[in-house]
């Protein structure tokens, strides 16, 4: 819901931190594909309950994922950059409540799965109709820097890491803010298909 004004905040001080990368040759993809695996220490830091770690990595992780876009747009936004990025943001996104299960199974699971099994419903939506618009030649001129297009929702990267950071400081209250938040996910994925198909349609 956010996204858009999020977005053109963070845009200026990424486009300063990647001239250096893309100065010395690393590459957006090399970008992506470290941000996930330092990401991946996430999982082992919330199963063992070690949630200032596990928010440093969410942190580190989202940096790195804001980076290789600004670097992506100095050196060119290509297709395989796009399914790399989401692909992997995707994975990243389910793998946190993943974590929390894992850290507390008898509190977290109805809610970790609930919250994983509302991912699948924004995830597919998104992807199922930039897959469309993308055959149909259809633009989004809000998110004109994308390589896909982004179709919005009440709950986006921002708000779905906002959700994450409560997760990690308030750990004790993970599956009511699961709840919660799987609602709102819910209510996205409803407005997207309902949104999309009208869309398509026309």
């Amino acid at each position: 819901m956010i996204d858009r004004y999020t977005i053109k905040m963070i845009r200026r001080p990424l486009q300063s931190a990647a001239a250096l990368p893309d100065k010395i040759g690393i590459t957006a993809n090399q970008v992506t594909i470290t941000g996930f695996l330092l990401g991946l220490l996430v999982l082992p830091a919330l199963a063992f309950q070690q949630y200032d770690w596990a928010l440093a990595f969410i942190l580190i992780n989202r940096l790195f994922d804001g980076l290789d876009g600004a670097i992506a747009r100095k050196q060119g936004i290509t297709d395989c950059g796009g399914f790399l990025d989401i692909t992997l943001d995707f994975l990243f996104y389910s793998m946190v409540p993943f974590g929390f299960v894992l850290a507390d199974p008898g509190a977290n699971a109805v809610a970790g799965a609930f919250l994983i099994f509302a991912f699948i419903g924004t995830g597919s939506s998104f992807l199922s109709f930039a897959i469309m618009a993308s055959k149909l030649n259809i633009e989004n001129l809000v998110y004109k820097q994308k390589s896909l297009y982004y179709i919005g929702g009440l709950t986006e990267g921002t708000e779905t890491i906002a959700c994450f950071i409560l997760f990690c400081l308030l750990p004790q209250h993970f599956s009511t803010i699961a709840w919660i938040f799987g609602s709102l996910c819910w209510v996205t994925t409803a407005t997207r298909i309902w949104a999309g198909y009208q869309t398509l349609r026309d």
